[in-house]
C-alpha cells in the first residue's frame, strides 16, 4: 500500500512539475543512475547494505519495490532535481543539501515504519553520506559524464572495501 501511495505522489509530481519537453536532456543521467543501481542490486543481492520491506502484503519484496523505485520514482526525482538546480553560483550547495535532507528524512521515516532495513554495517549516517555523494555525482554526470565515471570509480572501490565480501564470494 505504501508503495502505491509513493508512486501516485511521484506521478502527481511528474505531471505538475516535470518539463517533459526536456526529458531527452536528462535521459543519459537517468540511465546512469538506473544502470548503477541495478548493477549494485544484481551483484550484491546476497549482501545488500539496505533493503526495502513491505509490511502490508507478503509477495511485495525488495526486488519489486526496487524496480518500482528505479523506474517510476527515480526518473521523476532526477528530472526535478536537475531541472530546478540553481543557475546562480553559491546556491547549488544549499539546493543539493535540501534534496539530501529530503531523501534522508523519507528514508528515516520508512526505516521507523520497518519499510527500509539496514544490513551489513550500513546506518543512517552512511545513508546521509551516500545521499550527498549520489546527488553530487548526479549533477556532475549531467554536466560531464566522463567526470562522473572518474569520480564514481574510487567511491565504489571504497564502498566495496568497507562493506562487501570479496568478489570471489559472490554467486
Amino acid at each position: 500500500m505504501y508503495l502505491l501511495v509513493v508512486i501516485v505522489v511521484y506521478i502527481i509530481f511528474a505531471i505538475k512539475f516535470v518539463k517533459w519537453k526536456k526529458w531527452k536532456e536528462y535521459y543519459p543521467t537517468i540511465q546512469f543512475y538506473i544502470i548503477c543501481n541495478l548493477l549494485y542490486n544484481f551483484l550484491f543481492y546476497q549482501h545488500t547494505l539496505w533493503k526495502y520491506k513491505a509490511v502490508t502484503v507478503d509477495w511485495l519484496n525488495h526486488t519489486l519495490i526496487e524496480i518500482a523505485f528505479t523506474f517510476f520514482i527515480i526518473p521523476v526525482v532526477l528530472m526535478l532535481y536537475l531541472e530546478y538546480f540553481p543557475k546562480e553560483k553559491g546556491r547549488g550547495f544549499l539546493y543539493l543539501m535540501v534534496w539530501v535532507a529530503y531523501f534522508s528524512v523519507i528514508e528515516y521515516l520508512f526505516k521507523t515504519k520497518g519499510l527500509f532495513v539496514y544490513e551489513n554495517g550500513w546506518s543512517t549516517w552512511w545513508s546521509l553520506l551516500f545521499n550527498i555523494i549520489t546527488f553530487t555525482v548526479i549533477r556532475i554526470h549531467y554536466k560531464n559524464a566522463l567526470a562522473a565515471f572518474l569520480v564514481s570509480a574510487p567511491i565504489i572501490a571504497i564502498l566495496l572495501l568497507f562493506f562487501h565480501p570479496a568478489l570471489h564470494d559472490l554467486k
